[in-house]
């Protein structure tokens, strides 16, 4: 499979590095990935896998800051301007969507997000329920209470590892100059939780208040309400991103238009089937690809 790069010019004088599959069929999608993901993530590298296998094209589009890597120089190359990405930063995939459909007006266009990339993309759902640009939608693991989730991952192990891990790569981030001087370097240096971590640099880099009002402003149980575009959202209930009372909450603010499909196991972005793992098969992406062009091929 191989995947043809662009860098998009945005409106504002950065660029997005999107990596292009190229294919016949009538179907394009566009996907999006997690907190500090990329293209090069597995469930991007296998979504897109499965994509090429059904011959439809695809666009992976990378948020501000990832899939910047030089691998010769094993340095990271940063994007442009003094900002990086958030849960419920829409505009850059509005950007990106809308440049796609008209470059390919015969082509219908679908969608897809996961965690992070899933947020963003069920938000922008409730913030233009009248669009015509993407047919359908399917997102994986999303937290939808972006405030409820990163409590609930100071409680656990798991949750914390994960927490860890995030944090080492966001905080090298921080520490470039025209983005330090934005933030409270120091604190968001120091932070341990994704919590303390918003308050010092998500929130002020992005026009917020804190990390109370960016988890309020960007979480999608509040747009869930107004989406009209067919949508799958899939759930493992041992997401350790996701507390038990959220998932009955989002259902009972959601739209007719968003089918819910939940398993008891599959953590984050998890749902590997297989008796080995040698064998093991990541079926959430073939389910959320089938889903996709059931619903546009029926639209």
């Amino acid at each position: 499979m191989q995947l043809r790069r662009e860098s998009l010019e945005t409106p504002d004088g950065d660029e997005l590095l999107l990596d292009h599959l190229d294919g016949e069929g009538d179907l394009h999608f566009v996907l999006l990935h997690g907190l500090e993901g990329s293209s090069y993530s597995v469930y991007m590298q296998g979504t897109l896998a499965i994509i090429a296998r059904l011959g439809h094209s695809a666009t992976a589009m990378n948020f501000r800051s990832c899939a910047r890597e030089e691998h010769r120089l094993l340095k990271m190359i940063p994007n442009r301007r003094p900002r990086l990405y958030h849960s419920g930063e829409t505009t850059d995939f509005d950007f990106v969507a809308r440049t796609l459909a008209a470059r390919m007006p015969h082509k219908r266009i679908v969608a897809f997000g996961a965690s992070l990339g899933g947020n963003v993309l069920l938000k922008w759902l409730g913030e233009n329920p009248s669009q015509t640009v993407v047919t359908a939608a399917a997102t994986l693991s999303v937290p939808y209470d972006l405030g409820a989730g990163a409590d609930h991952l100071d409680r656990s192990a798991a949750g914390r590892f994960y927490v860890v891990r995030f944090l080492r790569t966001l905080k090298k981030k921080c520490e470039r100059p025209e983005i330090a001087s934005r933030i409270d370097v120091e604190a968001a240096q120091r932070s341990r939780t994704f919590r303390e971590f918003d308050d010092a640099a998500t929130a002020p880099l992005h026009g917020f208040v804190d990390a109370n009002d960016y988890y309020t402003r960007s979480s999608s149980i509040h747009y869930v309400g107004k989406i009209a575009t067919p949508t799958l959202a899939l759930n493992a209930e041992d997401d350790p991103f996701l507390p038990t009372d959220v998932l009955p909450r989002v259902k009972e603010n959601a739209s007719a238009a968003v089918d819910f499909r939940t398993t008891p196991t599959g953590g984050h972005v998890g749902f590997i089937g297989g008796a080995a793992p040698w064998s093991a098969e990541y079926w959430a992406e073939e389910l959320v690809v089938r889903w996709l062009i059931e619903k546009a091929e029926s639209s």
